[in-house]
């Protein structure tokens, strides 16, 4: 079950407005406005089913995944009264907003996945605070016009990268700290490092990296099958697309990663 921010009533996820300088933490989390009793099977069976059908985009916790928001803080669930509204979404869906429908869920299926949804939210209201993650706002206090200058300049980021090609859309695909981590660590791509050897007998072998330390580097066959070669034993030169952003992260002020994260963010 995958939602695009705004279903499940994501617009206020933090709750009643709060006032301005009031940091996001302070602020009381929503929590089920009708009090529901469920027995522990029907959470148990309803945890489970929620990780094996929805937990790859809002975690198995309910508390967000990559492509999905936080449902322990959804306005409709806190307003749902024994799946009187979260149902009917669950099994319609969403497609145009990213979520798929369920129609083939059973009604049990159904209300244990709903009994979830409402201990998950309790249990976290129970802990105080308004959140237990960082939250975009937390971010957003770059200026994407000086992020767009060191992207360009300073930072040499479209030597390799395009607002208008790979970075299409980042904004909207990712947000909060799911952008800052791909931004700082993008890791998606990490297998694409090949190594160049020259063998003492001539021979030259180009290979992709498995690892690498500051004494061997260990390679891949073209069966799959590792080796490892000592630096101090054959030349090599380990060409990596991802060196960039690693050297990058010893240059980056507070600023500029800030601003950098404000630029990225408004390429919806």
């Amino acid at each position: 079950m995958s939602l695009a921010p705004g279903v499940f009533g994501q617009q206020n996820a933090q709750g009643p407005p709060r006032p301005q300088g009031q940091s996001p933490a302070s602020s009381a989390r929503l929590k089920s406005a009708t009090p529901q009793t469920y027995t522990a099977e029907q959470i148990r069976e309803g945890e489970a089913r929620f990780g094996a059908q929805c937990g790859f985009c809002h975690g198995k916790d309910a508390t967000g995944g990559e492509s999905g928001p936080d449902l322990t803080r959804s306005e409709l669930v806190a307003k749902d009264d024994h799946g009187d509204k979260a149902g009917p979404m669950i099994r319609a869906g969403r497609p145009n907003a990213g979520m798929p429908s369920f129609n083939s869920l059973s009604d049990d299926e159904l209300n244990a996945i709903v009994a979830f949804l409402h201990s998950q939210m309790d249990k976290f209201a129970e802990l105080g605070g308004g959140r237990r993650s960082v939250e975009p706002a937390d971010l957003a206090t770059g200026n994407a016009a000086a992020g767009r200058e060191y992207f360009n300049v300073a930072g040499k980021c479209s030597s390799c990268h395009s607002a208008t090609g790979d970075l299409a859309g980042i904004g909207t695909r990712l947000q909060g700290l799911n952008l800052l981590r791909r931004m700082l660590y993008p890791t998606g791509n990490r297998n694409t490092a090949t190594a160049t050897f020259l063998l003492p007998s001539g021979e030259k072998v180009v290979a992709p990296v498995a690892s690498e330390d500051d004494f061997s580097v260990t390679v891949l066959d073209p069966l799959g099958a590792r080796q490892t070669y000592q630096k101090s034993a054959v030349k090599v030169k380990i060409e990596d697309p991802l060196s960039a952003h690693f050297d990058q992260l010893g240059r980056y002020t507070d600023a500029d990663m800030h601003n950098v994260y404000a630029y990225l963010e408004s390429l919806k």
